[in-house]
């Protein structure tokens, strides 16, 4: 149990020294948090979108009577 630990610890540290994949990585969390930053902002759209829909559908219920 001890060397498979010992042997699992080695990749493990291998793996995060290598610097060959780490491009990819960078970038694919700069696409995560443009992704979550656009949801975010067209969440706080779609309120302001819908605020001026009702505004406007009172409005022409009011003028039509």
């Amino acid at each position: 149990m001890k060397q498979s630990s010992r042997s699992g610890y080695s990749t493990i540290w291998t793996l995060l020294l290598q610097e060959e994949g780490q491009d990819l990585i960078e970038y694919a969390l700069m696409v995560a948090l443009i992704a979550f930053a656009a949801t975010a902002g067209m969440q706080a759209a779609a309120g302001g979108v819908n605020a001026v829909f009702t505004t406007v559908a009172a409005t022409l219920s009011s003028a039509t009577g």
